[in-house]
C-alpha cells in the first residue's frame, strides 16, 4: 500500500534538502544520490533518479522503490548506487535517510592519508568518528558490500570512500544532510591543521 501523501510530501523534502547539498558544495554536476524511507512505512524508500543533478532536481526526479529495489511509483532511473542505500538501510532499521556526495576536503583527505581524525567539537558531538572505504568502481556489487559492510557497525554515521565521496546515514534526510555538512567542515579543519602544523 502506498501512501500517497506521505511520499508526495517526503518527495518535497528531499527535493529542498537536495538543493541544499548542491548549494554547500558537497557534490557536483550530476553526481551524488539520496534516499529516505516513507515515514510509516519502512520498506519503501524514496531515491534520486540517476543523471539528475541534486541542485535542480523535481519531485519527479525520486523513484519509489521497495527494499529489493523494485520500482513501485515514478519515472526514470534509480541511482546507480542504490546496492549501498538499500543495503545500509536493510542492515540498519534505525537509518531512515542516506546521503552520498563528492565532497573535496573529505576525498582528498583520506586518499591521501588514508584516514580522517575528528578534530573539531561538532564533528565529535555528531559522527564521534569516520569510517574508511577503500576504493571501487562507482556502481559496482564490490563497492556496495563495502560500504553496507562499513555500516554493519551500528554506531556508525558517517564514512569517506577514497577517490569517491563520503556516505552519511542519520534518522531523516535532514539529519544526514547535517552530518554530511560536519563531515566536510571536519576535513577542512583537518586539512588546515595539517598545513600550519
Amino acid at each position: 500500500m502506498i501512501d500517497l501523501d506521505a511520499v508526495a510530501r517526503l518527495r518535497e523534502e528531499m527535493v529542498q534538502v537536495g538543493r541544499q547539498i548542491f548549494a554547500r558544495g558537497l557534490t557536483s554536476a550530476t553526481s551524488g544520490n539520496t534516499s529516505a524511507r516513507v515515514p510509516g512505512h519502512p520498506d519503501q524508500v524514496l531515491i534520486k533518479t540517476s543523471g539528475k543533478s541534486l541542485g535542480d532536481v523535481g519531485p519527479e526526479d525520486f523513484v519509489l522503490v521497495d527494499l529489493e529495489g523494485n520500482i513501485l511509483a515514478g519515472e526514470g532511473k534509480p541511482s546507480k548506487e542504490i546496492r549501498f542505500h538499500l543495503g545500509i538501510m536493510k542492515v540498519r532499521p534505525d537509518v531512515q535517510a542516506v546521503v552520498h556526495g563528492h565532497s573535496a576536503y573529505a576525498t582528498a583527505y583520506v586518499t591521501a592519508r588514508g584516514e580522517l581524525p575528528v578534530v573539531t567539537a561538532a564533528a565529535e558531538m555528531g559522527l564521534n568518528r569516520v569510517g574508511i572505504v577503500e576504493y571501487a568502481e562507482p556502481g559496482s556489487i564490490e563497492l556496495a558490500e563495502m560500504v553496507i559492510n562499513a555500516f554493519k557497525d551500528n554506531d556508525l554515521k558517517a564514512a569517506v570512500l577514497k577517490r569517491h565521496g563520503f556516505v552519511t546515514v542519520g534518522k531523516d534526510i535532514h539529519h544526514a544532510f547535517y552530518l554530511a555538512d560536519v563531515l566536510e567542515d571536519n576535513a577542512k579543519v583537518a586539512f588546515l591543521l595539517s598545513q600550519l602544523g
